[in-house]
């Protein structure tokens, strides 16, 4: 039954997204319905296909066929790249230096975040789940730069905000690695 779950979040969470980058269709869909209107369709789609990703990846995770095995060194390796998963993230709102040179920070997180987890997931609801984020972070930024969206172009004064950014970052991170990832997803980041 999860895999199915899993198959229909991952469709409907990425024809939401999809739906942005058709500007024309999109354009429309604001007229009719109005921004905030717009605005409220699409998060609740967008949160209906992450709930039944979570769900389906929750179900079939465990009984899933294993595509390949990584190398344990993979596991530190993931380690590192997330932080920096974690600092575009969190930089994608608060303007600064690094925002400005990825552009497009949250694409940036999105596809470093799904690279990372492939890095030390072979089964296939973990392909399946970082593959599709992986490949829609890719997309969605080669649509960006077709229709010229060139994202973030102006830094503001001064180092500051960089520095709260990767501090920030940093302290996100390892409250993701902490508390988040053994306690929710129920995997050991550090020490384990």
């Amino acid at each position: 039954m999860g895999l199915p779950i899993l198959i229909l979040g991952l469709v409907v969470f990425f024809a939401a997204h999809g739906f942005v980058t058709m500007r024309q269709a999109r354009a429309d869909a604001i007229a009719r319905l109005g921004q905030y209107g717009y605005r409220a369709v699409f998060s609740l789609v967008s949160i209906v296909g992450l709930a039944l990703i979570v769900w389906g990846y929750a179900q079939y995770h465990g009984r899933t066929p294993q595509i390949w095995s990584p190398p344990a060194f993979m596991r530190h390796i993931t380690i590192g790249v997330m932080l920096f998963a974690v600092i575009f993230f969190t930089c994608a709102f608060i303007p600064s230096h690094i925002r400005t040179k990825l552009r497009h920070p949250m694409l940036a997180g999105v596809k470093t975040w799904a690279l990372a987890h492939l890095l030390v997931n072979g089964d296939l609801a973990s392909i399946l789940t970082f593959g599709a984020f992986l490949a829609w972070g890719v997309y969605a930024r080669i649509a960006a730069k077709r229709r010229g969206d060139a994202g973030t172009t102006a830094a503001p004064a001064g180092w500051i905000n960089d520095i709260l950014v990767v501090i920030i970052g940093i302290l996100i991170y390892l409250a993701l690695g902490f508390v988040f990832h053994p306690k929710v997803i129920g995997v050991q980041v550090f020490g384990g």
